[in-house]
């Protein structure tokens, strides 16, 4: 898995800029203007749309800023787990509650008197 550059300059170098009028409620602003912002990261093919604010700078703004949030995401490494044995006194506590347990249910079923 490549390693995404997350800095702003070269951010906008390997991005797809796409302003679109945004959908839902907002009137005549809403219908006319191009205020929302789709980004389209090349190297990785992640979208990225903001139409929440009415200009397009902040929409584009904002969409640079979870276009890093997800790029940052996408780098993180997940380090191996290393197994381990369980220590003895974590065996021993693990095998005390199953025999209490069971004995729990032995004397339910003495009570109950359904074993001979």
């Amino acid at each position: 898995m490549p390693l995404y550059n997350t800095d702003p300059e070269t951010l906008l170098k390997e991005v797809q800029f796409h302003p679109f009028r945004g959908g839902g409620p907002g009137g005549q602003n809403r219908n006319k203007v191009e205020s929302a912002v789709r980004l389209v990261h090349l190297p990785s093919g992640i979208t990225v749309v903001a139409s929440e604010h009415r200009f397009q700078g902040r929409n584009r703004d904002l969409a640079l800023q979870r276009l890093r949030r997800k790029l940052i995401g996408l780098n993180h490494t997940v380090r191996p787990r290393i197994p381990t044995k369980p220590s003895r006194a974590s065996r021993e506590k693990r095998m005390e509650q199953k025999r209490r347990q069971a004995r729990k249910k032995a004397l339910r079923r003495i009570v109950d008197g359904s074993c001979p």
